[in-house]
């Protein structure tokens, strides 16, 4: 039988938990923070190689952060659990890069919030439902990802929307998706499910400012265009209704 090395047959000192406390995290290499990360190893086999092989799966932090709990889970040596510590472990690091509340930035016009939405929407083959997170002066909290696929068929509910808002203690949102076909213009179950969300916020204390669509032809705000339920909207908008990208 092949003898296989774990934490415990490292010298404490060499031990990544123990390298943490002594020397910093700077000092430690990938696999050894998530080693730190994951805690322990399966039966038989050392927590570095779980880690050694996240690596070598996924290639980078970045790539181990970007899979889903699935996948994670699917490694041999992670398991349900574990993936959901490195994907709450990725989501810690992604807000503490956030700017600070002071320079937040502010979204006060269609222009700011394409600007948010246009790296995370366009060129998706699928249909992407998200939302940006106001706190009271409008200044984004963060983008929330609420759905994928069709909205005919994917069923974007009010609480899907709000569960986000108010965790993130939101004071605003504004809704949005991309339109695979190119050609933002808005749909009729667009503006039926806008004045949903619009009736919903409005019970909720939480004010949905606008609804935009983005496509390869242009971006449409569905405030802008006169769609939302007006007696919800308590001020003007700065911005085009379209503008061409």
């Amino acid at each position: 039988m092949a003898f296989r090395v774990t934490v415990r047959d490292l010298p404490a000192a060499e031990r990544p938990r123990e390298r943490l406390s002594r020397l910093g995290p700077e000092v430690l290499s990938e696999q050894e923070l998530l080693a730190c990360v994951l805690g322990r190893g399966v039966a038989g086999e050392s927590v570095l190689t779980s880690a050694a092989r996240l690596l070598a799966e996924f290639g980078t932090l970045q790539g181990i952060g970007h899979a889903s709990v699935d996948e994670l889970a699917g490694i041999h040596g992670i398991g349900p659990a574990k993936a959901a510590q490195l994907k709450a472990s990725a989501e810690i690091a992604r807000r503490v890069a956030l700017p600070p509340l002071a320079r937040r930035p502010v979204i006060d016009s269609l222009e700011a919030a394409a600007a948010q939405l246009t790296p995370h929407l366009l060129g998706k083959q699928r249909e992407h439902v998200v939302a940006l997170l106001l706190d009271a002066r409008h200044g984004l909290i963060r983008l929330a990802p609420i759905a994928v696929g069709s909205l005919s068929a994917s069923l974007v509910h009010p609480r899907e929307l709000f569960k986000e808002a108010v965790a993130a203690s939101a004071a605003a949102v504004i809704v949005a998706h991309n339109h695979p076909s190119g050609d933002p213009a808005p749909s009729a179950h667009d503006v039926a499910l806008t004045r949903r969300l619009v009736a919903a916020g409005a019970l909720m204390g939480i004010e949905v400012l606008d609804h935009i669509i983005l496509g390869t032809h242009g971006v449409v705000s569905l405030r802008g265009a006169g769609l939302m339920n007006r007696s919800a909207v308590r001020r003007p908008r700065r911005g085009a209704q379209r503008s061409e990208r």
